[in-house]
């Protein structure tokens, strides 16, 4: 028996489970086995020789602390002996020594476990007394009743469910009288050893407000939603204990920051790795956690050209436009939608004169590029364009002109078209006769009606340019009447830039 005890003990130490506590206080028994006597007929506990009758019963039990419960053991079946004394012994003597009785016990007894009730294996030991009935039967003549005391044993519960335990105990009771088996004698009052196994049923009042299966004693989260998986302690489970509850974690195998709800950041630029397209890189959330180095719009997981100055506009891969694929970017081309050519900022040269069509006043026509791009006027167009100057004529002290002055300016035109990117100035001079203001309106009102006569002739008004100076220009002397002459006159230029009064 020693040896079973401390094996029990052993068990409990390392095996635990629910069990009766202060929140399921009571538990109910049923049990069954065999009586054995001692007294002055027999010696022989656990000895097989030694007859064994039957009984049942049933204990209630109530809970008192971790160690200690109160239970009220009753029973109901026989005891007797027909052991017998010798190998010599005579018949009469076989005779007298045999009994049976049948006797129901009522006892309370005290337990003591060695574990706390969490254990599914828990030895104890017991110690009680009570009383003992023996019913008029067999070799009574009359009903007896006496005490058991004291009353001891040990025993063991075995947890099979949350509610329920196998019980197997060991009963001595040690009776208060001596001849119950007929005899007294031998000093010693007659005794009973009880061998029972029984079923133990817990049952009590479990209070649990948030209903998630854990008593609100021992309950630490006791407004637990309904649905939500618990510990022991109550609370939500926490699997990747990093505070914050599962139901309420997005990561809940990782270990992460409540302000996340349960989701790490590796970067700690506050956005969950789960949901940041570069979780290793600190970024800002508008961009999903990824940088944008040079801050084209395009974060630099998606840019292939992640250095981009910021005037150039990018397209989705994060490089700068450009619109006709030239290789010059759209900022740098003065031609962003027509192919071209490094040299002339992404523009091209039709005409291959070395100046680009931007800048070609005569795009299709090979020129010099101190003309613009346009052909130099031979001289003998430009001796006739003076010729030409020298012979318009206005009325006198009028703007209009002479009808002989309309074959000069036709000639002029066929000229103009000759060199259709050229600038034609028109000056007008006068002498010094009259108000100086008078003169310069005068100057500049023929010059407007030769540029008017001109465009009349197609010639485009952005070809021609008309500056009238008055008498502030003479190239002879207006003290005389052959300079004055001279003074007074209409002069044309030719030139591939726009001339500056």
């Amino acid at each position: 028996m020693k040896n079973q005890l401390l094996l029990f003990i052993g068990l409990a130490l390392v095996t635990t489970a629910s069990a009766q506590s202060d929140e399921r206080p009571w538990s109910f028994g049923l049990h069954g086995g065999i009586t054995q006597y001692n007294g002055d007929h027999g010696q022989n506990f656990f000895k097989t020789k030694q007859a064994g009758y039957g009984f049942a019963g049933a204990s209630i039990s109530r809970y008192i602390s971790p160690h200690w419960d109160a239970s009220i053991y009753q029973t109901y079946g026989q005891i007797g002996n027909r052991e017998e004394l010798s190998s010599w012994s005579t018949p009469e003597d076989i005779a007298t020594s045999y009994f049976r009785t049948q006797l129901s016990t009522t006892h309370l007894f005290v337990k003591f476990h060695f574990v706390t009730p969490e254990h599914a294996v828990r030895p104890y030991l017991l110690v009680g007394g009570g009383l003992i009935v023996y019913e008029k039967d067999y070799s009574l003549v009359h009903q007896r009743v006496e005490g058991s005391l004291p009353t001891f044993g040990l025993g063991v519960n075995l947890r099979v469910t949350d509610y329920m335990k196998l019980q197997l105990q060991e009963t001595f009771m040690y009776t208060t009288t001596d001849n119950v088996d007929k005899t007294i004698g031998g000093g010693a009052n007659d005794a009973y050893l009880y061998h029972s196994v029984g079923l133990i049923f817990e049952f009590g009042k479990m209070p649990d407000a948030d209903m998630d299966g854990v008593s609100d004693k021992k309950d630490k989260c006791a407004s637990t939603p309904a649905g939500v998986a618990v510990d022991a302690s109550g609370c939500p489970v926490d699997g990747d204990k990093d505070g914050v509850a599962d139901y309420l974690d997005d990561c809940p195998a990782v270990a992460g920051v409540s302000s996340l709800k349960g989701c790490p950041d590796g970067d700690k630029d506050g956005i969950a790795d789960k949901d940041d397209r570069c979780p290793d890189v600190f970024g800002p959330s508008d961009t999903r956690g990824c940088p944008d180095t040079d801050g084209d719009g395009v974060v630099d997981i998606d840019d292939k050209c992640s250095a981009t100055a910021s005037k150039y506009k990018v397209d989705a891969t994060g490089c700068p436009v450009d619109t006709d694929k030239d290789g010059v970017f759209n900022e740098d081309d003065r031609c962003p939608t027509i192919a071209g050519q490094l040299v002339f900022q992404g523009c091209p040269d039709t005409d291959k004169d070395g100046v680009s069509d931007f800048d070609d006043r005569c795009p299709t026509v090979v020129g010099t590029i101190s003309n613009k791009g346009c052909p130099e006027i031979t001289k003998e167009d430009q001796v006739k364009i003076t010729s030409i100057a020298s012979k318009i004529y206005f009325e006198t002290g009028k703007a209009t002109l002479k009808k002989e002055s309309y074959a000069q300016l036709d000639a002029l035109v066929l000229i103009l078209q000759k060199y259709e990117g050229a600038i034609l100035v028109i000056e007008g001079h006068t002498d010094n006769v009259g108000e100086d203001a008078y003169n310069m309106t005068l100057s500049q009102e023929r010059t407007d009606a030769v540029k008017a006569y001109l465009m009349s002739k197609g010639i485009m008004e952005s070809r021609l340019v008309a500056y009238g100076y008055g008498e502030t220009k003479p190239v002879d002397d207006n003290n005389k009447s052959a300079g004055r002459a001279k003074n007074r006159r209409v002069e044309l230029k030719t030139t591939y830039e726009v001339p500056v009064k």
